[in-house]
Formats: structure tokens, sequence, C-alpha cells
């Protein structure tokens, strides 16, 4: 924790990815990225100075919440059959392959009456969108000095269980099988990673993207961008909250929303970019979500992907689900962080009913990233939010689905379940939690978002449970204002570190490049 206390509206700018310093000089040059096709993206980077605006804005929106009562069944209806579609990509990568999805139809006002638009069946992260009808509004006006008032109306959604049908069918609970405690040891502590230089090396997702997801899979926006060898050849990517044509900037929010969606990926060359080959379709050039949410606030909003990682032909997919955003921004609750798993390299996943970590008194190992390594999975987790500490825990590669069977270190021992509490194996709070061992230097590497000091930093051990190094700073929010993410490549080493980089506005994913000295 810091050494000194945070005042409350520094956590607050501090979480949403804010610098709470100085900004420092811009390390990106301000320029719209374009694709092969002609396509601007975004540019996340800092903008350049503009002309100034107002210090006090004209009109300050109060928002108001009002109780929307929702029945829920429960437990919820079981899953239906999942649907996927085969790839059929035109060989030409600027060639449309489904227009008559993607593309928006011409505007066809009848004489006497102008066009309108709207979209249905949208979702909204962390804040609800704006109202054109307001309550009332006091002070402000044309020539006043004072902002005008404005009250917007929310509904916030309460809601009621019910007795529901018989829900997905029971999985068998494995058995009780408790490691006992055994004694472990501190490894000393490595340099701090000598960063030499980071840039920005392509729009992965999104308008504008080389990948033209928003063409070939209906991704118009979303973010983090989780990767794992998902086999020999192969990097799985997983996407968090997804929008497609309906997608409404800035942040996520709009229609054709999905929780989750996952690519994959053979190229070996990233220092241009990183082709995505295929996604996981339910529909043509559709990407499909894999694992299914409720999507109703207060009681499962959304089911957000935090790590993955494959043993032999099983993937594996921690996963945090979402109860509600808060509305402190970069702040939300989990009901539970949990596992699911597939056997068909990815088309299919099986929550699993057991594998999950209650959120109980802001419990740790909600937001987890998981590491196989040797006779060992890593399981490195924080509490639900953006002002957790890092705990560490680890269990049997062949017992990665029985809760039991988990050790967590607590004072340089791998202590047993039933002794659940795991000390933090770093100083200071974290959030975007992603690790990978690399098998070269056989080094650990751990990299995530410091909302307190505003950037998205590395660190690097011998040992899973440390001595960890310093920080090394790989992103600056003062140079990318609403950064967060930065996933590691699987395939990076110890001179190249290729991570991903989401940023809110824009709502996509960027790919970055590290070197190091």
């Amino acid at each position: 924790m810091p050494a000194v206390p945070l005042s409350i509206a520094a956590v607050m700018v501090a979480a949403i990815g804010f610098s709470t310093s100085p900004a420092a000089a811009e390390t990106t040059p301000w320029r719209l990225p374009v694709n092969s096709c002609g396509e601007t993206g975004f540019n996340p980077a800092k903008e350049p100075p503009g002309p100034s605006g107002p210090l006090i804005p004209p009109t300050i929106s109060i928002p108001i919440p009002y109780p929307d009562f929702q029945l829920v069944p429960v437990p919820g209806p079981a899953p239906a059959p999942p649907t996927r579609v085969a790839q059929d990509l035109p060989a030409d990568p600027c060639a449309d392959p489904c227009p008559d999805l993607t593309d928006d139809e011409e505007p066809q006002p009848e004489s006497g009456e102008s066009g309108s638009s709207g979209s249905a069946g949208s979702g909204s992260l962390g804040s609800s969108g704006s109202s054109d009808s307001a309550g009332s509004s006091s002070s402000g006006g044309s020539g006043s000095l004072l902002p005008k008032i404005q009250l917007e109306p929310r509904p916030e959604t309460i809601p009621i269980p019910y007795p529901g049908g018989p829900g997905p069918e029971p999985q068998p609970k494995p058995p009780v099988e408790i490691n006992p405690a055994e004694p472990g040891s501190l490894t000393p502590a490595l340099a701090k990673p000598d960063v030499e230089e980071v840039r920005l090396v392509s729009q992965l997702t999104g308008h504008g993207s080389e990948n033209r997801t928003d063409k070939r899979w209906q991704v118009n926006g979303t973010d983090l961008g989780i990767m794992w060898e998902s086999k020999p050849g192969e990097v799985a990517i997983a996407f968090g909250d997804t929008f497609g044509k309906d997608w409404d900037p800035p942040g996520g929010r709009g229609g054709d929303w999905r929780s989750n969606v996952l690519g994959h990926s053979t190229d070996t060359d990233l220092s241009n970019g990183m082709t995505i080959d295929s996604m996981v379709q339910d529909s043509r050039c559709h990407a499909a979500e894999i694992i299914d949410a409720r999507h109703i606030n207060n009681f499962e909003t959304t089911t957000i992907p935090t790590s993955g990682f494959a043993i032999g032909d099983r993937q594996y997919l921690s996963y945090m689900s979402v109860k509600r955003w808060s509305l402190i921004p970069g702040m939300w609750y989990t009901n539970y962080g949990g596992i699911a798993y597939s056997d068909d390299d990815g088309q299919t996943w099986t929550k699993d009913q057991h594998a999950k970590w209650e959120n109980i008194f802001g419990a740790r190992f909600q937001v987890s990233a998981m590491v196989p390594q040797g006779d060992y999975v890593y399981m490195f987790g924080t509490p639900s939010g953006r002002i957790g500490t890092i705990g560490l825990a680890r269990v049997p590669v062949d017992q990665v689905l029985n809760v039991t069977s988990y050790q967590y270190w607590s004072d340089g021992e791998w202590t047993p379940v039933k002794n659940n509490f795991a000390r933090p194996i770093v100083e200071g709070i974290s959030s975007e939690l992603s690790v990978r061992y690399d098998a070269d230097t056989e080094k650990w590497q751990m990299s995530y978002l410091d909302p307190i000091g505003g950037s998205i930093i590395l660190r690097q051990s011998s040992s899973p449970q440390g001595v960890w190094s310093d920080t090394a700073e790989l992103v600056k929010t003062a140079d990318y204002p609403k950064a967060y993410g930065g996933f590691m490549h699987p395939w990076s080493t110890d001179k190249d570190l290729y991570f991903t980089m989401s940023e809110w506005d824009s709502y996509n994913v960027y790919l970055m490049h590290a070197s190091f000295n």
C-alpha cells in the first residue's frame, strides 16, 4: 500500500487510467494509423494541444437512479448448444466478406421526413448512456458563468430471484484432496528490467486495423487481448466485452454485446503487427461469445476472461463473473473468479461449476493470471477492482479444477486451502495482471497496470513467489491517457517483449513492443 493516504479524488482519477503526476513528454507522434486498405483507425496516444476550452463546463449532468425491478430465475436456463460456423475469408484482405451484415444501409428518407436511427439490444460497461431528456435544470443559460445543472434519470436494476427450472446439468464434484503445507524459499531479487524503448506497433482490432475485425467478425469495439500458446505454432487471443456495428463510443457500450470473444494467430513476425487468422464464429462474420453470461446488472452483468493456458489438448480460461460496475471509474464487484475449459481448440467452453473462488469479504483471486510451469500451475490473483494486491497460489497440473488441492503462498510456506490467506508477493496495488515464464532465461515476468503511479509496469523474478524486482515502466498514461491492460505475448523473448494495450475512449486493442538492453 502507498506510504501516504490517497484522496478519493486521486483514487478515482488513477483508477480510470490517468496519471496523478505531471504529464511527461509524448513518446508517440500524433498520427492516425491507416491500414493497407486505406482505412483510418484510432490513435490511443495523447492528442496534441488544441484550443483551450472553458474551465467550467456549460452543463453538469447529475445521474438520478430509479429502481428497475427485474425477475431473475435461479438457476438460470441451461445455455443453448453452441452453433459454430467455419471461417470463410476472401483471398483479398481488403474485400468485405459480409457486406450485407457489416456495411451501413444507405439512408432513404421519405419526402418531407428526416431519417432517424437507433439501436436495440445494447449494453453499457461502467456507465449509462446519456439521456436526451433531462428532468430539471437550474442556473446557467446563455451568457451565464454558472453551468447548467441537468438531472439525468437512470434505471438501476434490482434483481428479484425466483425459483427457476432445472438449470444446467450438475457436474460431479471432485473429491477433497488437500495437499499438505510445504516450506518454500524466496530467490534473490533480480535487477529491474532495463527497458530501452517502447513503441506502438499497430492497432489490432476495430475499424482501420490491419485485421479489419469490424468487417470480418463484427468486432467494432473490444478490449484486453489476453494471449497464450493454445498449441504448438498457435496463439489464442481472448478479448473482453465486445460490441458490433452499433458500438457507441467512447468506451464500451452499444449493440451486439458479447461478453467475450476468441481469436487465433499463427503470426511469428510481430514487428509490423499481429495477424488474427480466425475467430470462433456462431454465424457468418460474427465472433461468438464463448463464456456465457446472464447480462443482468447487479446480478451477473458480464463474464470477463483474465488469463488462459493449455495443458496437453485441454485449454483453460480463467474469468471473472462481474456482478456490477461501480460508479467509481475503474472499480467493479464480482460474484466469483472461475475457470472454464475447452477440449476442441477453443471452439466450445465449459464453465466448471466447482472451480470457483467466491467473492467473500473482498477475497483475492477474483482476477487471476494462471501460468503452467513444471509440475504446477501457478495462479496470481487480485481482488475485484483496481485497488487490490497480488497473491499467489499453486496446484498440481492434474488438479487444476479441484479448488481443495490449491496451496497458497504465505509467510514462506505453501499452505493448504483451509488456510486460504495468500500474503501479497509485491508491494502496491495492481490491475489487469499478466504473467509469463521465459524458458530460455528461466525468468518470470509480470506486467500490470499501476493505477496510482499511472503506468503499465514490468517486474521480473527467478521464482513465482519472488523476490520480485523493482518496477520498470512500459507505458505512461501521461502519453496514453486512458490506457490499461498490458497482456504479454507468449512468444516474447528477454530482448523483445510484445504486449497488448487497451484504450478506453477508442475501446480497442493495440500491439506494443518493448526492447531491452
